[in-house]
């Protein structure tokens, strides 16, 4: 401690240091150096830009990647385009005429929207709707603005009361075989007002009186209830689209997707035809159609329906995410990676995708253009000044005739058949955002290859209390329900003898198929000996200790019970290409959406998705079961 106080003192007196470190007086010190840069200036702006001081390495980089060849090609500048547009003024349903249109509905509610019906196996709405129709009923009876002299609402919950489901009714299997479904029902019974049914009386064909059936209605009354009728069922077709009708239904159920054409008018008097094959519902834009060729009348019309439009603008460069950067020292965004995308030969799309944006991305120019919505619009000019003075005329690529066998744009319909190039812009009165709800409904279609046949299977069935349950428990619980009912039946007349055991197997005809496996078999279309297509059928419920006769299983869900709702029940037919090997999957659900005006639109749309491969149902005939030991 001594020494190191020594040291202290040393170097506080005045030293000849360079003498005192060569006679090595203080060996305990230690010398430091540092090298540190110095600006000369207080600004760091020279220092960042990071200049190459070698002229000679930046000429020859830039003749490397070849920016010292000229192309003669300057960026435009000025833009003067020439527009004409129509309106769509037409839509059909698959085979039906084209009726005109002009309300604000978004296309997707007019083309997809089909019934609401979500009653397990009926044709029925389903209880939360009921609730809400009654509830809103009733409250339009209490108003005091409506004018009645009495109170109705007692009446009328009596008229339309909901009935306790019995649980020992073979028909009352779909309220009182599942538990929550028995208890909605059990809840409501004699309390509430079953909205549903009024609803459907007053919208019959033809239409019901809302006093039918009501006693106690004084007449002066009966013409405000027809008024307030007129004004219930309007407000539950704004609140949910009421199904089109039977020439205005889009959803091919033979072909499990939806088929409509739209229609424009032309100059010279003629028609633009849209043609939507195999639209499987969900996003629907212009791409779904596809342009019909047609023949123009030979008298055009008096009132021209097309509208012009010459604008002049600059053109703005086109820039997106990722887009790689025009100059050598600029820093570019590391989220996208281009050159981290691994392509094969055969991935065609990915390396044009990549040669557009690593090659060509900055040779893109927009020229914005503000066109209705649910309009065809096409480009008769379009006359482009650069830089230099120069003014070109543009054409649009592959519009000609002799191009058709290697045609290939964006952004342009397809032309079903031969002829010139489509260079039309279809802009479709669609949304951009639409929410589905939870599933209520879905059916995957798949084959069956131990048995030879196509079966739907319902997956999600409609509960009868609102909203969706799954397939395989409501056909467990619709088999342990007739069972039930078989064990409580009266045994039959006469003296039961057992039989006598022989044998340790026994021979069954068929075995069983869970309740939600509905079958489709192969028939002959009619007037062909080789094509074939797929009818639903039925297997026979078959019930243990049950003597009496068995009944066909029926589907439960709207998508397979085609034709069964109707008053002359018709076969439901499906073609056989339409069940490919992996299947299909059909679901409904309610979407929801605003128009233009802002209105919330609600309606029940269809979609319909990939399968997952094939199944099997288990299904076997001429079989020897063991017989368990007693």
């Amino acid at each position: 401690m001594a020494e190191i106080q020594a040291h202290v003192v040393a170097l506080a007196q005045p030293v000849d240091l360079p003498h005192a470190m060569a006679a090595r007086q203080l060996p305990s010190v230690t010398v430091f150096n540092r090298l540190e840069g110095r600006p000369r200036t207080r600004s760091f702006d020279g220092a960042l830009r990071a200049e190459v001081r070698d002229p000679l390495w930046m000429l020859t980089r830039q003749w490397q990647v070849g920016e010292l060849e000229a192309d003669d090609a300057g960026s435009p500048i000025l833009a003067q385009l020439h527009l004409e547009h129509t309106l769509l003024d037409g839509l059909g349903a698959r085979e039906h005429p084209v009726v005109p249109f002009a309300d604000p509905l978004p296309l997707e509610a007019r083309v997809e929207r089909r019934p609401v019906v979500f009653q397990l196996g009926t044709a029925e709405l389903s209880l939360d709707l009921r609730l809400l129709l009654g509830r809103r009923w009733r409250k339009m009876l209490a108003d005091p603005g409506a004018g009645l002299s009495a109170d109705y609402r007692a009446a009328f919950t009596s008229s339309y009361a909901f009935t306790a489901p019995n649980p020992t009714a073979a028909g009352d299997v779909d309220r009182a075989g599942h538990l929550p479904v028995w208890q909605a029902y059990a809840t409501v019974a004699a309390r509430a007002m079953d909205g549903g049914a009024l609803y459907e009386h007053l919208t019959a064909n033809p239409p019901g009186r809302p006093y039918d059936g009501v006693a106690g209605i004084a007449g002066i009354d009966q013409p405000i209830l027809d008024g307030l009728a007129t004004r219930f069922v309007a407000w539950f077709q704004h609140l949910v689209l009421p199904a089109p009708a039977d020439d205005q239904d889009s959803w091919d159920p033979q072909r499990l997707d939806y088929r409509f054409r739209a229609t424009a008018p032309t100059a010279d008097g003629g028609s633009r035809r849209y043609v939507a094959e195999g639209f499987h519902g969900g996003r629907l834009d212009w791409w779904s159609l596809d342009l019909e060729a047609t023949d123009p009348p030979p008298v055009p019309p008096a009132p021209d329906p097309v509208q012009t439009k010459t604008s002049t603008m600059l053109p703005a460069p086109v820039t997106f995410d990722g887009m790689p950067a025009t100059r050598w020292w600029a820093f570019e965004d590391g989220r996208t990676n281009l050159g981290d995308v691994d392509a094969a030969t055969t991935d065609v799309a990915t390396l044009l995708f990549l040669e557009f944006a690593l090659v060509y991305a900055n040779d893109w120019f927009m020229v914005p253009v503000g066109l209705p919505v649910g309009s065809v619009a096409q480009v008769r000019g379009l006359a482009v000044t650069n830089v230099f003075g120069e003014r070109f005329w543009i054409t649009p690529a592959g519009s000609g005739v002799d191009d058709t066998w290697q045609r290939w744009s964006m952004f342009s319909t397809s032309l079903v058949g031969e002829g010139a190039a489509d260079t039309s812009l279809l802009v479709l009165p669609v949304v951009a955002k639409v929410q589905d709800g939870p599933v209520h409904e879905e059916v995957a279609l798949v084959r069956d290859e131990m048995a030879n046949m196509v079966w739907g299977v319902e997956r999600v069935i409609p509960s009868g209390a609102g909203g969706g349950m799954p397939g395989p428990l409501s056909g467990l619980e619709t088999a342990a329900y007739f069972a039930r009912l078989a064990a409580a039946a009266p045994p039959p007349p006469g003296p039961v003898v057992p039989e006598p055991r022989v044998a340790a197997v026994r021979y069954q005809t068929m075995g069983s198929v869970p309740e939600q496996w509905i079958p489709f078999l192969p028939v002959h279309v009619d007037g062909d000996n080789r094509q074939i297509q797929l009818q639903r059928a039925a297997l026979p419920r078959i019930v243990p200790g049950d003597n009496a006769a068995p009944v066909p299983i029926e589907p439960r869900t709207a998508l397979l019970r085609e034709g069964r709702d109707l008053p002359v029940q018709a076969p439901y037919l499906l073609h056989e290409e339409e069940v490919s090997r992996a299947g299909t999957v059909v679901s409904q659900c309610f979407r929801r959406t605003r128009d233009v005006g802002g209105r919330a639109v609600v309606w029940v749309g269809v979609a319909r998705g990939p399968g997952r491969g094939g199944g099997s149902s288990g299904l076997a005939f001429d079989q020897l079961i063991n017989i368990p030991e007693e």
